[in-house]
């Protein structure tokens, strides 16, 4: 070969080279711009349930990864409590969302590290976050360690098809800097949640508040007529409770609110909503329950109440017992707006009690 022809052999060979250096440059300046329009809705996402499906759809989307997992560590149940009627409502956030009530097994899954995590998949160590579908298909894996404070809230989990895609060696400063805005965005969302929970909450109980009932009603609604499926009311009443405020002082009274709440919250199922409603009054969503089921839960309700007698702070013991009115979400939905129909049923559940008090008390009444 020629001196002139070894000359164009090696101008071809830089000119290929700077082609792919450019190629690359271009690619990472798309990836940069992409990241950072991200980067900014994630910062704006306004609950945990926008955040979540920002990295589960449309992360998952803009990036193309082919297959996404989120990991909770979830120990007092908060984020379930908050996600539920999406998860319920949602099959593929349910599987690409995973609660777990310890950091246990994310731990044993990094090894300690706290930085990504870049490896091939084995399905022994991996599979159990990217749930049974498409184990089969996933060649690598991108572990995101979710850290605050130096405590493990969760992980984010990337596998894809292609055995390159999260190589050893590959670059995590994409992945580095999404592992720690998504760790502050999640503490960040649920403290928003704990404020607006705060406000929602009955001080003396502990139950949601008739503002929150009063907000989650019609969306109960909304997603009973979307997927078909029950949704039943139960309007309760603490029988004579005047009485016990007479007698034993508001002390008393208080007291036994307080006993009567944890009582029905301890009947009910996840994703049922208990409130106080206003004085002795408290009501009660059952999602997804018939009305012999509804009819099952009220009426363990109410024997639970009626079980013994409730201690007073005096150390006095004196029986409650409570009136139940059951109704159920009418059939003729189509045309009407979800807060009127919500209101129809509660005002029929209240009917309901109203009868019960009427038959005797300390009864399950569901009108016809």
């Amino acid at each position: 070969m020629s001196e002139a022809e070894s000359l164009e052999s090696q101008n071809r060979a830089l000119r290929l080279q700077l082609d792919t250096l450019l190629r690359e440059a271009r690619s990472n300046e798309d990836k940069q711009k992409r990241f950072d329009a991200l980067e900014q809705r994630l910062i704006g996402a306004r609950s945990l349930v926008e955040l979540v499906r920002l990295l589960l759809v449309d992360y998952k989307a803009e990036f193309t990864i082919d297959f996404i997992n989120l990991t909770l560590v979830d120990g007092d149940l908060e984020a379930t409590q908050i996600l539920d009627a999406e998860l319920r409502a949602d099959v593929q956030l349910q599987q690409d969302l995973s609660l777990v009530q310890s950091a246990d097994a994310l731990a044993a899954l990094y090894g300690g590290a706290t930085q990504p995590v870049l490896a091939p998949f084995v399905a022994q160590e991996h599979g159990r976050f990217f749930g049974s579908g498409g184990l089969a298909q996933i060649r690598s894996v991108a572990l995101l360690p979710l850290l605050r404070r130096g405590q493990l809230i969760g992980g984010l989990h990337f596998g894809s098809r292609e055995l390159d895609r999260y190589a050893v060696a590959s670059g995590t400063h994409f992945l580095a800097r999404l592992a720690a805005i998504v760790a502050v965005c999640l503490e960040s969302a649920l403290t928003q949640e704990r404020l607006t929970r705060a406000g929602l909450t009955d001080a003396l109980t502990g139950v949601h508040n008739r503002r929150f009932f009063e907000h989650r009603c019609p969306i109960e609604v909304s997603q009973a007529r979307r997927y078909r499926h029950p949704l039943a009311c139960l309007f309760l009443d603490i029988d004579r409770f005047k009485g016990i405020n007479d007698s034993h002082g508001h002390a008393a009274g208080d007291a036994v609110l307080t006993a009567v709440g944890g009582l029905i919250h301890g009947q009910l199922r996840t994703g049922d909503t208990v409130a106080r409603y206003g004085g002795e009054e408290f009501v009660v969503l059952l999602p997804q329950a018939s009305a012999q089921h509804a009819a099952e839960i009220a009426e363990r309700i109410r024997a639970r109440i009626a079980a013994k007698p409730l201690m007073l702070p005096s150390g006095e013991a004196i029986a409650v017992t409570a009136s139940i009115g059951l109704a159920m979400l009418t059939d003729d939905t189509a045309a009407r707006e979800p807060a009127e129909l919500a209101a129809q049923m509660v005002a029929a559940a209240d009917q309901a009690m109203y009868a019960a008090k009427q038959q005797g008390r300390n009864r399950v009444v569901q009108l016809s």
